[in-house]
């Protein structure tokens, strides 16, 4: 199976990233220091999801407004370019959308695009200025200029598993507070960002019965080796979970609740219960998690590690860290990472420079004792001659 679900991304005056142009793979990790703009990268994506799943309106105000997204200059730049190339099954395309910012925090969505390739047909849409200029379905929606046309297209077959894998993208940054606090109960179909309805989500997963809460408790055993399980409890209308834990001098472990374990166990087990929560209930299409290595002892880290490049087998996984002993593995390959820097007052993403590419290449060193000696930068030749207005429509590139 291709867990590839989104196989480009392009974007245009996207907070601190004036222009990127990469490619994600089934597993890729944004490695670089603090503030270089790792989050901004994965924040583009979760714009997207936030604007078909809630409104264009809710991303914009969830994240203070237009003018604290639109990336600041001296040249004010105004319009927003989010451009996905996909893949999903036997169909292929892209997604595209401009949004140029108005006076008053106002906005409208300037140009939308969608393209969907599935054999020898083709369906798509074009909407400019709020109005539909081309369509390959008979009958469509109308367009409105302050919202995304890909949630009024949704209505039609054709563009309906676009909508639901876009709007089932999982970000996550994990809350140990909201962990182990008692949780209001909810359908428990997609994992929240921080965490708030974890209990709900293992819930369901152990209605399935399919193996996969034996996994995280395989996994969080390798973390915290004196934990032994981990369960669902209801504790009258409020969900939590309840470890089975080492306790010195007990022959049989003892039963805890969330609110008495470690933050590094709670980040570890909503990181694991994050990548395993797909089935067919939750089509869950790409998960995204900040440094997920946070809390965790650096051996700790390592094994997560392999949870995550197990579950890229399945579900696209997409990791931001600055952490040299998460990237301590040979497992690690060039086509993994995406370097981001800080370059005056920029962020640049792209792939490693040629140093760090033939020293994974020939196993001269790890991703990690590169970090470590500050060789993991992009390679600067993306940059010579890439124009800000570079293809945000037009032809899918394979």
């Amino acid at each position: 199976m291709n867990s590839v679900f989104i196989q480009r991304v392009v974007l245009k005056q996207y907070k601190s990233i004036k222009h990127c142009d990469v490619r994600l793979g089934p597993l890729t990790i944004l490695v670089g220091a603090n503030c270089a703009g790792k989050s901004n990268f994965v924040d583009a994506l979760c714009f997207v999801r936030d604007a078909l799943r809630e409104s264009l309106d809710f991303a914009f105000r969830d994240r203070s407004g237009i003018g604290e997204v639109r990336r600041r200059s001296g040249g004010h730049p105004t319009d927003i370019g989010i451009r996905l190339d996909l893949s999903m099954g036997e169909s292929s395309g892209h997604y595209a959308f401009e949004i140029k910012a108005l006076p008053n925090a106002g906005y409208q969505v300037k140009r939308e695009q969608c393209v969907l390739r599935e054999g020898g047909t083709v369906h798509e849409f074009n909407v400019e200025g709020g109005q539909v200029t081309s369509c390959s379905e008979r009958t469509f929606p109308a367009a409105v200029k302050d919202r995304l046309y890909l949630v009024n297209a949704s209505g039609l077959p054709q563009f309906r598993p676009l909508y639901d894998s876009l709007s089932m993208m999982g970000f996550y940054n994990l809350n140990p507070k909201l962990l182990r606090d008692l949780q209001e109960p909810d359908e428990g179909i997609l994992l929240e960002k921080y965490g708030a309805n974890l209990a709900s989500v293992m819930a369901r997963l152990e209605r399935s019965d399919d193996g996969r809460m034996q996994r995280i408790s395989e996994y969080l055993k390798r973390v915290a080796p004196s934990v032994h399980g981990v369960q669902f409890e209801a504790i009258g209308p409020k969900h939590t979970m309840r470890f089975r834990q080492d306790v010195e001098g007990q022959t049989q472990p003892w039963r805890f609740w969330a609110s008495n374990m470690s933050d590094g166990t709670l980040r570890a087990l909503g990181v694991l219960t994050a990548v395993f929560q797909r089935d067919k209930e939750a089509k869950v299409s790409l998960v995204a998690i900040e440094e997920p290595e946070t809390a965790l002892h650096p051996a700790a880290a390592g094994v997560l590690l392999d949870s995550l490049i197990e579950s890229s087998g399945y579900v696209q996984i997409l990791l931001t860290s600055h952490s040299a002993d998460l990237l301590d593995r040979k497992e690690i390959k060039a086509d993994n990472l995406l370097a981001v820097e800080s370059h005056q007052g920029v962020t640049r993403i792209g792939a490693v420079d040629q140093i760090a590419l033939g020293a994974l290449r020939d196993h001269l060193f790890t991703a990690g004792e590169l970090l470590r000696q500050g060789q993991l930068v992009p390679d600067p030749q993306l940059f010579d001659s890439v124009s800000p207005q570079s293809d945000l429509f037009g032809t899918t590139h394979g």
